[in-house]
Parts: C-alpha cells; structure tokens; sequence
C-alpha cells in the first residue's frame, strides 16, 4: 500500500514540474547549419511567462555574409503578434549565447533573426533560427 501511494505521489510531482515548464527546440539552421538551442517557458506566480533562450554554436552575426551586427530575438504569440524580446551576443571563443525574458502572452514560436541594426522594433533581417 506504502509503495502505491509514493508513486502517485511522485507521479503527480513530475506532471505538476512538466505542467509548469515546456520547451521547444530550435530547428536546424541552413544559414548556421551547427547551431542549436531550445526555449524554456515557465509560468509564473503573475501569470507571465518567462523564457530561457540557449543557443551553442552560433557564429558572430559579423562572420554571416553578409555581414550583419546583431542577433536579435522574436517571439509570436496566439494572435501572431510579434514582441522583440532582446539581443542575442554569442561569446566568441565558446559561440554560445543566452537570454532571460518575459511576456504576458504565451509564446506559440520564437526565432532569432541577424539585424544590420540593434534597434529594430519589427524582424526585417534573415531568419537564422525558428522553433517552427
């Protein structure tokens, strides 16, 4: 009976934890074809949804041909409303990057795209990255 009971309780723990946090992967790149992350999203006690954007092996957005100056991170949400989230630096000698943000709306995609610019409020470069 003892054992019973501590699986359903460890069962409802871990779909309590997956219940709270999802993830979505980033799909293989054809114009950085070694990079790869994934988002995690979690809900939290404000009922906001806080994003934990990883990314390994992405090069410098100056070594792209062409050339640009920054990554810059996007998310769509239900009503397809695009919302900048911030800026993607990847170290130069690790190529990784990562990035911490927050929206009230429930992110549905997140891409990253490479900017000639820093202070674009709408996506206008190449999609680098996109976890649909």
């Amino acid at each position: 009976m003892k054992t019973s009971k501590s699986i359903a309780i460890i069962c409802l723990f871990v779909f309590t934890l997956s219940a709270c946090t999802t993830g979505m992967n980033f799909l293989t790149s054809s114009i950085v074809p070694a990079a790869t992350g994934a988002v995690q999203t979690k809900k939290d006690k404000n009922d906001n949804y806080t994003l934990s954007i990883d990314v390994r092996n992405l090069a410098e957005p100056k070594n792209l041909t062409p050339a640009k100056e920054a990554y810059i991170v996007w998310m769509e949400d239900g009503r397809n409303a695009v919302k900048k989230l911030g800026q993607l630096s990847p170290s130069s000698k690790s190529l990784k990057a990562s990035l911490n943000a927050t929206s009230v709306t429930e992110p549905t995609r997140v891409f990253i795209t490479a900017e000639d610019g820093i202070d674009r409020q709408n996506p206008e470069g190449q999609i680098i990255l996109t976890t649909k």
